[in-house]
């Protein structure tokens, strides 16, 4: 199949998935393939230098590594201080708190960059990826990657107790009637 046989078959597949907007399918295509081949690498890595892979996970790593996960996900998709890695894919719109700010992504009429720009501003979608990451490097460099997954779990307690502090101290303010 030609390579303009087969972007015309997916020009045909997005219209009929979504008539009346544009939905990147050809992105989302790049995107899988690439996630693919990371775990692919990944797994190949594993079996080249043999390393265990544990029948079940320990109950602390997992809990680790989801905390671990939404911290490092959110802080590549969120942070004002890694917009310059989004900035490429999207474009700034205003900021949400806590160091936070919104994007939208941008749509130069490239399914792929437009992919890429829904996949670095989405917390959740990038979670897959993040945690593919840990998990091999869980098993690949165990120590450096608890030791990581450490950091970035404190940091996302930290921030829930900075918010519980700040909400705490709203409410104490508020309470605070002059006689």
């Amino acid at each position: 199949m030609s390579e303009s046989s087969l972007k015309q078959k997916v020009a045909r597949l997005r219209q009929a998935y979504a008539p009346h907007e544009h939905r990147p399918l050809g992105g989302y295509l790049a995107a899988m393939g690439t996630y693919a081949g990371v775990a692919a690498t990944i797994a190949g890595l594993v079996r080249a230098t043999g390393r265990p892979v544990p029948d079940r996970p320990a109950t602390a790593d997992v809990v680790l590594l989801a905390i671990a996960t939404h911290k490092l996900s959110r802080l590549l998709s969120k942070d004002a201080v890694t917009s310059p890695l989004r900035a490429p894919f999207t474009r700034y719109d205003h900021p949400i708190g806590s160091g936070e700010v919104m994007e939208q992504v941008r749509d130069s009429g490239s399914p792929t960059r437009h992919a890429i720009g829904e996949l670095l501003s989405c917390p959740f979608c990038l979670a897959v990826w993040v945690a593919t990451g840990l998990t091999g490097g869980l098993v690949l460099a165990p120590r450096l990657t608890r030791l990581v997954a450490t950091a970035l779990t404190a940091v996302a307690a930290s921030d829930f107790l900075q918010m519980g502090y700040a909400v705490a101290q709203q409410a104490a303010e508020g309470g605070h009637h002059k006689d």
